[in-house]
């Protein structure tokens, strides 16, 4: 699974964090090989229509949270009915969503891996599990880790790990408590696609 990640991501030409560290370290396959895969891969340089340049980043979006077709038309039709813009509907469901929160603050080293984690029930959010990977957060809410699940390997490096460890300015974590909290909803975010194409891309 891991290289059909990154092959995925040498397809779309884009660091999407789906390896977590791996991805920016020598050992990506997207800065081994910063072409696309296949035989004609280091050929390949026709330029793209239009729709192509929108259909590319509606992948790199689907790549980057997971998401299939359906559920991506699904959040961009409800986001065309919000009363704030498009793009910041847009950008706060797919940020507000408890896996990539829970990679935002750190839990998880990609959102490919907090999807599973939730999936088996290692998060609580408000005090209660929450095995629904998409559920959306709101300001206030508190995210954890289940105290049964807190001896996982993966768990028991995570306040060495953290010492560093920035998280964005909507969000706020106690690196001793391991406990995350949703300050607001997030209103700016740097993403390696470009929401607007999308929202063409739909619109056609």
């Amino acid at each position: 699974m891991p290289r059909v990640l990154e092959k995925r991501e040498r397809s779309l030409g884009v660091k999407l964090s789906i390896r977590g560290e791996r991805a920016s370290s020598p050992k990506s396959a997207l800065l081994r090989k910063p072409y696309r895969p296949g035989q004609h891969g280091k050929r390949f340089s026709r330029r793209p229509s239009d729709y192509g340049v929108q259909l590319k980043e509606k992948q790199k979006i689907q790549a980057s949270y997971g998401l299939t077709n359906k559920q991506l038309a699904r959040l961009f039709e409800e986001a065309a009915k919000r009363p704030e813009s498009t793009v910041l509907a847009i950008t706060q469901a797919l940020e507000t969503r408890l896996d990539n929160v829970i990679t935002r603050l750190g839990f998880a080293p990609s959102r490919s891996v907090a999807r599973q984690l939730v999936s088996h029930g290692h998060f609580l959010v408000n005090n209660k599990k929450m095995t629904t990977p998409s559920y959306r957060v709101k300001a206030g809410d508190v995210i954890t880790i289940k105290p049964t699940s807190k001896s996982i390997a993966l768990f028991t490096v995570l306040p060495e790990e953290l010492k560093s460890f920035e998280v964005p300015s909507w969000l706020s974590l106690d690196k001793e408590k391991l406990e995350g909290r949703v300050e607001s909803l997030p209103l700016e975010v740097s993403f390696p696609f470009d929401i607007n194409l999308v929202v063409d891309y739909y619109s056609r």
